[in-house]
């Protein structure tokens, strides 16, 4: 598409799934200029998108901001009206909270790639509520208010958008719900030219995972799962919130690595036997990447991931999956895998992740954005 194009996005932090996206957005349209509430990213970070104009809201100026920035959402969507796009051809709002808000003048197209409905607003406002301590009390019975307001603001500011995109037919049921909009799905970029399989012939005997270290990742519940298993080995990877939980619920056969460079992860699903999974995510990059470098992978059978895995009843399996989200699910479904003859072969796993790879994002966004313009 000719014309200037404006990116919208939420706020620029660790680089994650979202400055993923964000990036191959930028390879889609070169020359676009970003929109962000807060840009808070570290010096290390910045290369990712050196070069690029990037333009911030007023809460960037708010003293101490970047500490608690998440704390500060109700007020988002009025600091969202801080940023101009008025003088763009076309505006592409990359969201999971307010972007999507973002105002536009009469006749502008406005395409949202959703990876989700605002979750503070829906179905995450619980947790937000307790993880903002405000989940009783006075404040806490104010900010629920405030949070249903958002729900109500996010469900208006819908009309604005001429087409929605979102990253698995998982999200897009939830937009329907939602917003009553239907979402195209295109698949968000994995990098499988990075995360390839390496020049072992067999595998080593340890399971792996990798994750930041929060509630709903569940890596204290398959820490559990490996006590179940204990002549199996586990190694996890990351850290977080949860260590407290993941240390005290391994057993002797789990060893903790704490976070590790992108290098080593890859080296670890390159050797590994299997990839552990236990969320229930909107997508799931991580069993992909894992499937990249040829490594089967054990999942919680709910979410995106049961897009990306291809489980037993598939000609050619990619994983198993187990159907409820608990140690001894998971531990049977260690043992089935054990016991899977043929095994699942490494090169299945990566024929599957090529279906990810970031050059088809790119193909597929341009040919989303061209049939709405």
């Amino acid at each position: 598409m000719n014309g200037k194009v404006a990116i919208v996005h939420d706020w620029l932090e660790t680089p994650g799934g979202a400055e993923l996206v964000l990036e191959e957005l930028l390879a889609v349209f070169p020359g676009a200029e970003v929109f962000t509430m807060i840009d808070q990213r570290s010096a290390e970070n910045r290369a990712m998108f050196r070069g690029t104009k990037i333009t911030t809201s007023v809460m960037q100026r708010i003293p101490g901001i970047k500490e608690n920035y998440r704390s500060w959402l109700p007020l988002m969507p009025l600091a969202l009206k801080s940023l101009d796009v008025s003088k763009f051809d076309l505006v592409i709002s990359n969201s999971h909270a307010v972007a999507k808000g973002i105002r536009v003048r009469r006749g502008q197209t406005h395409l949202c790639y959703c990876l989700s409905p605002m979750r503070y607003a829906w179905d995450l406002k619980q947790q937000y509520l307790r993880e903002a301590e405000l989940d009783s009390g006075v404040k806490g019975a104010l900010a629920s208010v405030m949070l249903q307001r958002m729900r109500e603001w996010d469900l208006a500011n819908t009309a604005g958008v001429t087409g929605f995109a979102t990253l698995s037919k998982y999200i897009a049921e939830r937009i329907e719900r939602a917003y009553g909009r239907s979402a195209t799905v295109i698949y968000p970029p994995v990098d499988t030219e990075y995360f390839q399989p390496g020049q072992l012939a067999t595998r080593e005997e340890f399971y792996v995972t990798a994750s930041r270290f929060v509630p709903y990742k569940r890596i204290d519940m398959i820490a559990s799962a490996f006590r179940l298993v204990a002549d199996r080995r586990l190694v996890i990877i990351g850290d977080g919130p949860d260590a407290a939980k993941v240390r005290a619920a391994a057993g002797p056969n789990v060893e903790l690595l704490g976070r590790l460079s992108q290098a080593d992860v890859r080296d670890h699903l390159r050797r590994a036997k299997a990839f552990v999974f236990a969320a229930e995510e909107d997508f799931g990059i991580a069993p992909v990447e894992a499937q990249a470098c040829g490594t089967p992978v054990i999942a919680f059978g709910r979410g995106g991931v049961t897009e990306t895995v291809c489980g037993l009843e598939s000609s050619t399996p990619t994983g198993v999956f187990y159907a409820e989200q608990t140690a001894e699910a998971l531990a049977g479904a260690v043992r089935r895998f054990e016991g899977l003859s043929p095994t699942i072969s490494s090169a299945a796993c990566r024929e599957n992740a090529l279906r990810f790879a970031a050059p088809l994002f790119r193909s597929r966004f341009r040919a989303f954005v061209e049939s709405r313009s």
